[in-house]
């Protein structure tokens, strides 16, 4: 009997834990924590696939709740494809865009933008680099409360 009860107590906990790890259903390897220096919060990054021939790189980030990249802008540009969770796009002097599962984002060429988790919700989302050659990332400023509360 006491095996029992501590058998429906370890699974109880269990399932608390799983709620509080924001019940998203991961489907790569959550990867390493990204650094402070580009991102607000806690995000983490893993590397799927890299072409050289092809120019192309393919990764997936998981943001938990509240986390955000800082404002950057991708040479050649970036696809976005939201596999589970809830967050927001924006590119500089455009409204901010809610994203959910299925939701597929265009970053233009050079443009400044930003993406993250909602405040409740964390947000994984698989990204999309091609001619690398032209360069991959440039990081620019934090995304601000304002700016992420707007």
């Amino acid at each position: 009997m006491n095996k029992l009860f501590l058998g429906t107590l370890l699974l109880y906990f269990g399932m608390i834990s799983a709620q509080n790890n924001d019940e998203l259903n991961f489907i790569f390897p959550k990867g390493n924590l990204g650094s402070e220096s580009n991102f607000t919060g806690d995000a983490f990054n893993v590397g799927l696939a890299y072409n050289k021939e092809m120019g192309t790189i393919v990764g997936n980030v998981y943001f938990e709740p509240g986390a955000r990249s800082n404002w950057h802008l991708h040479p050649s540009g970036q696809i976005l494809i939201i596999t589970d969770g809830e967050g927001y796009h924006q590119i500089k002097g455009e409204p901010k865009q809610l994203l959910k599962k299925g939701d597929v984002v265009e970053c233009p060429a050079g443009k400044l933008h930003w993406h993250g988790a909602s405040p409740t919700r964390g947000m994984q989302q698989m990204y999309i680099l091609t001619k690398i050659e032209n360069g991959i990332v440039e990081w620019r400023n934090a995304v601000s409360d304002e700016e992420y509360n707007n």
